[in-house]
């Protein structure tokens, strides 16, 4: 379990940066070589490169050098951890809410009654 920890707080370190989330939506409409993803970022290439590393690092891409091209790829299955995580939250939050609905009704019914 701690280790699933570890590995969710690094999915989420490297999707906080909005210029990691842009090289995302991105790779989402298919792969891109480093070069093309460089040119839609304000930033010089090497600190284009620590998002990507960044990235990387946390499972959310893969890259794969052919001759002097290093294409990047999303990893979809990462953001399984995402998925489940959210599912559990949204699990909990509507327990809770359920349980203040029926709080709110009982009280309510308990005030009419006096």
């Amino acid at each position: 379990m701690a280790q699933y920890s570890v590995v969710l707080d690094g999915v989420f370190v490297a999707l906080a940066d909005p210029t990691r989330r842009a090289v995302l939506r991105r790779l989402g409409r298919g792969p891109a070589s480093v070069g093309d993803l460089a040119t839609e970022a304000p930033m010089t290439l090497p600190s284009f490169m620590k998002h990507l590393r960044v990235l990387e690092s946390n499972g959310l891409i893969r890259t794969a050098k052919s001759g002097r091209v290093r294409t990047c790829e999303l990893n979809r299955e990462r953001f399984v951890l995402v998925e489940d995580w959210l599912a559990e939250q949204r699990s909990i939050w509507a327990d809770r809410t359920d349980r203040l609905e029926q709080f709110v009704t009982i009280t309510a019914h308990e005030k009419e009654k006096q």
